[in-house]
């Protein structure tokens, strides 16, 4: 087709691909496409989008005439958007000389993207707006279609080996144009000092038309991160975003905001109401957007470690370093550490308290070990020992400290609040001890705190430190920044840069801290024991089960006071599991923090105490009053976690207990009323036969009365009040309308049958069955007499 019609048909194809902003077009669905169920549609999707397939080489012919499409502001993120309203252009380079005002009859702002910044935007938007996309099916978002173009456009524009692959171009030899400057359709105003893009300086600086073709493509690796970063990293609220804004930057919005305010409103404080709401975002990401972000921290770490070492000489290097070699120097510092650190922040904040945690979890993890993804091996040994954090890393932990102790502090505060016996939960735990407690992890944040705290008295004026800020400067690639020998001077740069000067640090390894750290030690000693208790509780009860005991209530089932949890329906291995992480994240634990055998003696000593001579669980926290017992919020949150609870029983008459789940309405109300009738017929007989001192008497006593209620009712006018009037020996016959009772009947009649045993037979082979333990009963409980045999 000619490229006047390819150009029509351009926007309709993304949207029909992508879907459409409003997520009303589904378009391919691609975070829901997978192999394994659709391997057709999954291949043919992967190769038409695929950095060398049809879709690239329309959008690199359409790039070669230097066609613009509109995107509309207003599905931008909510700050980018709210800035480019207010006319005040963003930091980011990307949206640089590229917003227009509609034409005429037209409605909002508009960015003109040329096609291959149209396309991408498209591609990382719709991991945004098509949350409510129709599943069939379980899906994994590790192996959709969209998961796996992420990962392969990654590896395509920011490579790890070599360079960028060249677009494939109709003319031989030749290059697809960059993007060109264009004037401004809005007079914006900027914050600070303009950004230039990577090419711009390096194609101003080309010598010749046949240079490096890195350096004529590199604006689409900046391009491609840039929005992947922008669309799916940078949505949080007007608070944190101010803290990010240089100080003349707010003066200037807010004389704006007046001017606006005292021209159209007469009333500043509605126009400043109305810009707060303005920057407002209702942003809650996905698992499935947490692991594609991950997804990019891990190539982005690799793409950095893959720089090759600088040259002794400073002149060699100015004339050898190519520009992807320079993108990799600053890639992280400059265009992910402030939006990540905001978007982390965010979601240690909001994210619900359940096991889906995780995946944020591993992505701040692995944002922490970018040795991980360093291309030397580590050396083999033949003793699995954690391998230590070289000293090299300790440049990059000192840039990132807030990374590291504040986002900690934040996990802390979400473990102390979360159900530790869950195995799930004690897996998170686990995690981050044993990444904190790797061998000069712990040493060089301590470092890094250091050098934060020193008094400031070799350091510049505040003006360099905010000049020093990743968020201010000039371009990414520009004339490079003095260096900068004072380590403390880099670790309070990072710092304010990301939280202000104001801000008040709590360090990781100060008493705060540590405090919480030793009461997250001892919930850690409670979830232990009480993992323990629910295994032993869990072992005794499938000790007890047996044939004859399905025909009588257990104690706990009389009761009704099951003391269990969810972990009885996971399983003896989960509970070993959930031991194994707390033991080790308590030893991972004490490592980190220097804690001493005292220290965890006292607190298992604490721990003890809630256990009392016969191992059951003492009360929940309480606080006697007037009214009787009030829990403390301490005592609450041991019974929402069940570390304790209150040891609640039935007082009253077993017969007249509420129907149970496990029994059959119907037949609890027959056998109520025959064996009422029955106590009623042989009352006077039964209390003969219970008055007898010899085996018979023993063997009605144990099985036609209830010696524990008698006892109750003598001393309580309360039971005796919940009781029936005739609480001496009768029968009960109860049992028998429990359904495990009656599948247990049909069973015996069902095997009777295949041996040829009448009805008749049956009976008689349960009655007999039965009164064997019967007596059996009465010789455990009530004592053997040889002399009485």
């Amino acid at each position: 087709f000619s490229l006047q019609e390819l150009h029509g048909i351009f926007p309709w194809l993304v949207e029909s691909i992508f879907g459409s902003l409003d997520g009303i077009i589904v378009g391919w669905n691609l975070r829901c496409l997978q192999g394994r169920t659709n391997p057709n549609e999954y291949s043919v999707a992967l190769d038409f989008l695929d950095p060398s397939g049809p879709m690239m080489k329309l959008v690199y012919k359409l790039q070669a005439e230097e066609y613009r499409y509109d995107f509309p502001v207003s599905y931008l993120p909510g700050p980018v958007k709210a800035s480019i309203q207010e006319q005040v252009l963003p930091e980011c380079s990307l949206y640089h000389n590229k917003v227009q005002f509609p034409s005429s009859g037209g409605l909002g702002l508009n960015l003109a993207l040329n096609p291959f910044e149209y396309y991408m935007f498209y591609f990382a938007i719709s991991l945004i707006t098509q949350k409510n996309s129709p599943v069939t099916h379980h899906v994994s978002p590790s192996n959709s279609a969209y998961f796996i173009l992420v990962d392969t456009y990654l590896k395509c524009f920011l490579p790890t080996e070599g360079s960028v692959l060249p677009p494939p171009s109709s003319n031989p030899g030749g290059a697809i144009p960059s993007p060109t400057p264009r004037s401004p359709a809005v007079p914006f105003s900027s914050y600070g000092m303009h950004h230039t893009s990577l090419l711009k300086r390096h194609i101003a600086h080309q010598p010749s038309v046949n240079a490096d073709p890195a350096s004529q493509e590199i604006w689409r690796s900046e391009t491609l991160l840039q929005i992947f970063v922008e669309m799916w990293l940078h949505h949080y609220s007007l608070e944190m975003y101010q803290k990010m804004q240089s100080p003349h930057v707010k003066l200037e919005v807010l004389h704006y905001r007046l001017s606006i305010s005292s021209k159209h409103h007469g009333s500043p404080a509605q126009s400043s109401y109305q810009a707060l709401h303005a920057y407002q975002e209702s942003f809650k990401p996905t698992e499935e957007h947490v692991l594609v972000v991950r997804l990019l921290v891990k190539h982005l770490h690799a793409f950095s470690n893959s720089l090759k070492p600088e040259p002794l000489s400073p002149s060699a290097h100015s004339h050898t370093a190519s520009p992807l070699e320079e993108f990799k120097r600053v890639v992280i510092p400059r265009f992910v550490q402030e939006k990540l650190y905001i978007f982390l922040q965010h979601c240690f904040g909001h994210w619900p308290l359940d096991a889906s945690f995780r995946a944020v979890l591993e992505m701040w993890l692995s944002y922490l070990q970018p040795w991980r993804y360093a291309p030397e091996k580590p050396p083999q040994s033949t003793e699995p020992l954690p391998r230590s954090v070289s000293e090299k890393w300790a440049a990059f932990i000192q840039e990132n400290l807030l990374m590291y102790t504040k986002l900690f502090v934040g996990f802390l505060n979400r473990a102390l609040r979360t159900d530790l016996v869950s195995p799930k939960n004690a897996l998170m735990v686990f995690r981050v001890a044993k990444v904190f407690a790797q061998p000069n992890l712990a040493e060089m944040i301590l470092k890094g705190e250091q050098l934060f705290l020193e008094p400031e008295l070799v350091i510049p004026h505040r003006q360099h430190r905010l000049f020093m800020s990743p968020t201010l400067g000039g371009s990414f690639l520009s004339s490079r920044s003095p260096a900068v020998t004072d380590a403390s001077f880099k670790v309070k740069s990072h710092v304010y840069s990301l939280e202000g000067q104001d801000f008040q640090y709590k360090q990781m390894f100060g008493t705060e801290v540590r405090n919480l750290v030793l009461k997250l030690a001892q919930l850690i000693c409670q979830a232990q024991q009480t993992a323990k208790s629910i295994s032993d509780h869990s072992a005794e009860t499938m000790a007890s089960q047996s044939f004859f005991s399905w025909f009588r209530f257990t104690p706990s089932e009389a009761n009704g006071s099951y003391t269990g949890n969810d972990l009885d329906e996971i399983g003896q291995d989960s509970i070993k599991k959930t031991d194994e992480y707390l033991e080790k994240a308590l030893e991972y634990l004490c490592q980190i923090f220097k804690l001493s055998e005292a220290q965890l003696t006292q607190m298992m000593m604490k721990c003890g105490t809630a256990q009392d001579e016969n191992g059951k669980k003492q009360l929940p926290d309480c606080i006697a009053s007037e009214n009787g017992l009030i829990l403390t919020p301490l005592g609450r949150y041991q019974i929402i976690n069940g570390l304790r609870r209150f040891e609640l029983q039935y007082q009253g008459d077993t017969e007249l207990q509420p129907i149970r789940s496990y029994e059959n309405a119907a037949l609890v109300r027959l056998l109520f009323r025959l064996s009422s009738a029955l106590n009623e017929r042989f009352a006077d007989q039964m209390e003969v036969l219970c008055s007898r001192d010899d085996f018979v008497g023993r063997l009605c006593r144990y099985h036609l009365t209830n010696p524990q209620l008698i006892q109750k009712i003598r001393h309580s006018p309360v039971v005796r009040d919940r009781t029936s009037q005739n609480w001496g020996p009768r029968i009960s016959l109860r049992f028998l309308a429990s359904y495990r009772t009656l599948i247990s009947l049909l069973m015996i009649y069902f095997l009777a049958s295949w041996f040829y045993v009448g009805p008749v037979g049956c009976t008689f082979i349960i009655l007999i069955g039965y009164f064997l333990y019967a007596v059996l009963m009465t010789f455990f409980f009530e004592g053997w007499k040889p002399h009485e045999h």
